[in-house]
């Protein structure tokens, strides 16, 4: 068993040492309490043995004595029982609470790059699953643990009161109940692995195809996608088997051996009974003593496949948390110069992979207001050098200034405060339109609001809405077209009123008519600002102060829309290609 994410576990207890000291002291009294339960009704048998063999009648008052003295212990055990309970719930919740934070804001500060290589279903279970499963785990293996090792040490010191020869005998039960959790819990282990990861791997899949769930219609792939479902819904099937079936061999292993002591205890004691050496009640507690005793290991035996989950689950999501952060911020950061909106590219070099050139030695000065404009093949590098520009991953090589300013002296919050962004693929979250639009103004009031809709061109078909910009919208809303949602994003980022505007095939979704719309509030929008846009479609890029045609990272022509048609290069050939022409060259 890998004993580091137990011990990360228990660590996350620190904070709330003197509540976890205050369920152990109410567990070690409510253990020491309980264990006298078997004595003392051991005392009651005895009374009215001697009653019924001896020459005297039963001594009731004696009798009544020891009952009463058993409730009131009964009473005091449960009381300890039921607030250690409620304190161990507490602290276990509140550890939890702060295991979910720490995830939440390691996802904030893992670099773009991670989640390039980990499928967003695959994150979420360890978000979402893991978590849970390390909730339960932790809630019912830790009181499990504390009371059935408090329980076993007690009880294995009455029953040395009682006799030492027969608690020697019950002793040997430990270290072969140990021996057989140790075996059984090292293969298990693994098995618990794969479970959650083929879990993973199975929510990774389901939010793949639900998420594109019109292209598969489309495709008619719903066959394919449904035996891929199958197979890992099998596979996930098969690991979680033979996870619980392992595991679950070390409770009746354990049971079997509690019950050879139950029996040799019964045998002997009766023996002993019979020769006067111990008295009937004394054989009967440490009966009730021995079914004690061999409750605690089966307890912990039967814990060990929550115990063996969780770990499985901690070990997946303290792999997320050991994940390698961005470069933070630096410590004593540039304040924001008086945004214009000036962008450098100072011999700018960058590779998503080690051994595949993207960016190589780009320069480039974009002043500010201007209109830049973007154009290539797919793969050229266009986004990836918005992306660079955004921050969202770190150069290899070079740097690039905003105002002056090198990026990576800026705070990213100020840095991105002067930036938005409409990108090709739309997304609104569950709220209402005017939510939406306000998403990266919050405080702004609704006339702000309706001017943003108005100059995007949203106004219009939102009045037509029974609820107007009350309509409730989510992530897949059907209520509107994919050019109207994509309208609201251009609205949102109007009303954010950045200096500097990034439109990645912000247009790509909108029909011919709407097209038309959308250009003009763009040009309004763009008006004093320095505005990057990536296109494929020519059309919009026209009026571009500058056009960069960028080929395998590389800028390999610049100039207005004339200048580069007249220049007859590689902008030419997709101009032409756009417009279905045959290609000619002056």
């Amino acid at each position: 068993m890998n004993a580091a994410p137990a011990r990360r576990l228990l660590a996350r207890l620190r904070p709330y040492r003197w509540r976890v000291l205050s369920v152990a002291a109410l567990a070690v009294g409510a253990v020491g309490v309980n264990v006298w339960v078997p004595r003392l009704l051991g005392m009651a048998t005895d009374v009215v043995f001697a009653g019924v063999i001896g020459d005297t009648d039963i001594d009731f008052g004696r009798l009544a004595l020891v009952l009463a003295a058993t409730t009131v212990v009964c009473l005091v055990a449960g009381a300890l029982q039921w607030v250690q309970a409620r304190m161990l719930a507490e602290v276990v919740g509140q550890a939890v609470r702060d295991l979910r934070r720490d995830v939440e804001e390691k996802l904030h500060r893992l670099p773009v790059r991670y989640f390039d290589h980990h499928p967003r279903g695959e994150l979420l279970s360890r978000v979402t699953n893991d978590v849970d499963n390390i909730a339960h785990g932790f809630q019912q293996v830790l009181g499990q643990l504390l009371t059935a090792t408090l329980t076993l040490t007690g009880v294995l010191a009455m029953m040395l009161v009682i006799s030492p020869l027969l608690a020697a005998v019950a002793v040997v039960v430990i270290p072969l109940s140990v021996l057989i959790t140790r075996a059984v819990a090292k293969r298990s282990q693994q098995q618990f692995r794969d479970q959650w990861r083929h879990a993973g791997s199975l929510h990774a899949h389901i939010d793949e195809i639900y998420t594109g769930h019109e292209l598969v219609t489309a495709y008619g792939r719903w066959d394919e996608a449904g035996r891929v479902f199958a197979d890992r819904n099998d596979a996930l099937h098969r690991a979680a088997y033979r996870a619980q079936f392992t595991s679950g061999l070390i409770a009746p292993a354990t049971m079997f051996i509690g019950n050879l002591l139950y029996v040799v205890v019964a045998v002997v004691g009766g023996l002993w009974v019979a020769a006067g050496t111990m008295s009937l009640g004394e054989v009967q507690a440490f009966i009730h003593y021995c079914r004690q005793f061999s409750q605690p290991i089966s307890q912990i035996a039967s814990t060990s496949n929550l115990l063996q989950s969780g770990l499985a689950s901690a070990e997946r999501v303290f792999d997320l948390l050991d994940a390698g952060e961005r470069r933070p911020d630096p410590v004593a950061a540039d304040r924001p110069r008086a945004p214009l909106g000036r962008v450098v590219f100072e011999r700018v070099s960058f590779r998503y992979e080690p051994d595949q050139p993207l960016i190589e030695d780009l320069s480039l000065t974009v002043e500010p207001g201007s209109t830049v404009a973007v154009v290539g093949p797919t793969g050229a590098g266009k986004t990836t050098l918005v992306n660079l520009l955004m921050r969202f991953y770190e150069l290899d090589s070079g740097r690039i200034l905003l105002d002056g300013a090198d990026l990576t002296t800026l705070r990213r919050a100020d840095l991105r405060g002067r930036i938005s962004m409409v990108l090709q693929d739309v997304w609104l979250f569950h709220g209402t339109i005017r939510e939406n639009i306000a998403y990266g103004r919050p405080d702004a009031d609704d006339e702000q609001v309706l001017r943003a809709a108005r100059a995007a061109s949203v106004d219009h078909f939102v009045r037509t809405l029974p609820d107007g910009y009350d309509t409730v919208l989510d992530a897949d809303t059907g209520t509107l077209s994919a050019g109207q949602r994509q309208l609201i994003t251009i609205a949102r980022a109007h009303l954010a009123d950045p200096k500097l505007l990034i439109l990645d095939e912000a247009t790509s979704l909108v029909d011919t008519r709407t097209e038309a719309l959308v250009q003009q509030a763009m040009t309004a929008l763009r008006a004093g600002r320095t505005s990057f846009v990536i296109a494929h479609r020519l059309s919009t890029v026209r009026d571009a102060d500058l056009i960069l045609v960028m080929d395998r990272g590389r800028i390999v022509e610049q100039g207005d829309h004339a200048s580069l048609l007249a220049a007859g290069g590689l902008y030419r050939d997709l101009h032409d290609a756009h417009d279905n022409r045959p290609v000619t060259r002056p």
